[in-house]
């Protein structure tokens, strides 16, 4: 497939050439706030987040875009990703513990015009708890806050899409959260570094590696 060639999934027409565009000048603007995030933050103290490879997780939200989903985005940062699936339809939203970062996001969303919306809080529904079954599950680097669901206005079991980054350890609680909250018929993406993509539905992958087929959007 050629890099620049409009790219479909099945069921789908392909993408607008100009939505395409789009789509990989806020990838790079998305790095361009991480880099000042990085300097500005990160060298000064630790902070949880770290951009995740937004051009691997692209193709992954093209290849399960259809009319009327509703996507969550966990931990949404500077709302690079929330605002890509916004723009490529769906219904989009964002849970970000930090507050200034959810702030960031919402300037990011005006400035792109998308309509993508932002909660300030925690992306574990109230009453929430995590217990692992094996050796080195946790919940992470996640940090205590209220609940973010009810400033959204939507359960997690609203949801079609949820995207996850999940920190090692993190993502047998992403699943059992799934497994206790969300529609066992909703995908849940999970961006797992060296394995790359995994789709999940019903808490079995159904797809391990997502996008080689379209990894020219």
């Amino acid at each position: 497939m050629e890099r620049d060639q409009a790219t479909h999934t099945d069921g789908q027409p392909p993408l607008d050439a100009d939505l395409l565009t789009r789509l990989k000048e806020i990838c790079y603007e998305g790095w361009e706030i991480w880099s000042r995030f990085d300097v500005r933050v990160r060298r000064e103290s630790f902070h949880p987040f770290v951009a995740a490879e937004y051009e691997d997780v692209l193709p992954a939200l093209i290849s399960v875009r259809a009319p009327g989903r509703r996507f969550l985005e966990w931990g949404s940062a500077t709302g690079v990703i929330t605002i890509m699936a916004d723009l490529l339809g769906f219904e989009a939203y964002g849970i970000e513990l930090d507050v200034d970062l959810v702030g960031e996001a919402r300037g990011l969303a005006d400035a792109w015009g998308s309509g993508a919306r932002f909660a300030a809080g925690s992306l574990l529904p109230t009453g929430y708890r995590f217990r692992g079954r094996r050796e080195g599950e946790h919940l992470g680097t996640i940090g205590e806050g209220t609940s973010g669901y009810l400033e959204l206005g939507h359960p997690l079991e609203d949801f079609d899409v949820v995207y996850g980054f999940p920190w090692s350890g993190e993502e047998a609680m992403m699943l059992d959260l799934m497994k206790c909250y969300g529609r066992s018929d909703a995908l849940l993406l999970l961006n797992t570094g060296d394995h790359g993509m995994t789709i999940y539905r019903g808490g079995r992958s159904i797809i391990a590696e997502v996008g080689a087929a379209i990894r020219g959007a």
